[in-house]
């Protein structure tokens, strides 16, 4: 499934990079910090032997990896086992413009999924099962994965959402009640949602994302950092307003309501570009403990084709720039054997033409306890 996005070629050269770096010793960090650097000035013979054995590019990339050891413990471990419940959302609301102007709102049932993980330095590779009845007819397909290196952090996504929309909320007009729509179920809608979000962070050396959403290190001392990143998106959205006018038809019987035109379309497509930038900030507010958070706005560029019903063009064309976010939250109690918290990655993305709008927020919230085992050899000595 993942092959089928050219994207992920963009991914397999990023991910390359960071292993050349992470098979060869994945916390063999170079320390830089004023208490450590006396440690490096004489070097063994050994040493320097295998810094001379050791190729341009990954002199480069190890380069890169250096962290300040006053700031940031890296991992001890080879291995780590962990068992975690995800919960994904996928909200849209669909309005048109104006100040009476109609809008809905649709969002799925909540979906927990739980399941075993095993990870060896920087892979992880696990299995989930969905909590509660499974329902063949409201089949999904869902890929989200996150990498948080030193200095870069990559978001994947891919979804195709099932037939398990509800209408949340809807405004039909002044003085029109609604509540009896609320939590309707409606299967007109499908959305998809393909793309990543890339970014580099500044000051990783003192700075660490891992810690807070990997828990591959530990963060000793608060720290921030300012981030900039890019990112694509591809949306698609299909509505069936013919059955969501006959689904108002049916609840709202004291009254009779038409759908606005500019509700009345049948799919929309938009490619969306994005620069962003944003600042994050690790609190270390209890030894071992750690809350992490992160916001960045995208300036976004979309392009977008659809259709409208009634449209002589037979569809639209929409270039505009619009605001999105991305917020990064994480808790985490981590002693470097044992580790638990729970995390939650949000994507808002906006789309605005003339006559309509969308806004569509989606992520994920997870909850995790892992553990971890096998020191690296460097690390033995120790005890």
């Amino acid at each position: 499934m993942i092959c089928r996005f050219p994207i992920y070629i963009i991914m397999c050269v990023l991910l390359s990079v960071a292993m050349t770096s992470q098979a060869a010793e994945w916390c063999d960090t170079i320390p830089v910090s004023v208490a450590d650097s006396t440690a490096h000035q004489s070097p063994s013979a050994q040493e320097v032997s295998h810094r001379h054995k050791m190729t341009p590019i990954r002199k480069t990339v190890r380069g890169f990896d250096r962290l300040d050891t006053t700031f940031i413990e890296p991992q001890h471990y080879i291995y780590t086992v962990m068992v975690q419940m995800t919960h994904t959302y996928d909200i849209y609301t669909l309005r048109g413009i104006g100040n009476y102007a109609q809008s809905v709102t649709f969002a799925p049932d909540m979906n927990m999924k739980i399941g075993p993980y095993v990870g060896w330095k920087w892979f992880f590779i696990g299995y989930t099962f969905e909590l509660g009845n499974i329902n063949l007819q409201k089949i999904k397909q869902q890929f989200d994965l996150s990498i948080y290196s030193s200095q870069i952090g990559v978001d994947l996504f891919y979804r195709r959402t099932g037939n398990d929309y509800k209408l949340r909320d809807a405004k039909l007009g002044r003085n029109v009640d609604t509540t009896p729509l609320e939590g309707c179920s409606f299967d007109g809608v499908k959305a998809g949602i393909t793309g990543f979000n890339a970014y580099y962070i500044f000051n990783h050396g003192r700075f660490s994302y891992p810690a807070a959403f990997s828990q591959s290190t530990i963060q000793k001392v608060s720290c921030g950092s300012w981030m900039a990143g890019l990112g694509y998106t591809k949306n698609t959205l299909e509505l069936d307003h013919e059955r969501l006018q006959q689904l108002i038809d049916e609840q709202m019987t004291t009254k009779s309501v038409c759908l606005d035109s500019a509700l009345m379309f049948r799919k929309v497509e938009y490619n969306d570009f994005s620069l962003s930038g944003g600042y994050a900030y690790n609190w270390v507010f209890k030894k071992n403990w750690l809350f992490g958070a992160s916001v960045q706005a995208a300036l976004a560029y979309k392009q977008s084709v659809g259709d409208v019903v009634g449209s002589s063009r037979g569809g639209f064309d929409f270039r505009n720039v619009n605001l999105d976010g991305i917020g990064r939250f994480g808790l985490v109690y981590n002693n470097m054997r044992w580790y638990a918290g729970a995390s939650v990655i949000v994507h808002m993305n906006n789309y605005h033409k003339p006559r309509f709008r969308t806004n569509n927020t989606f992520g994920s919230m997870n909850v995790y306890l892992g553990y971890n085992f096998r020191l690296k050899k460097k690390y033995r000595k120790k005890i």
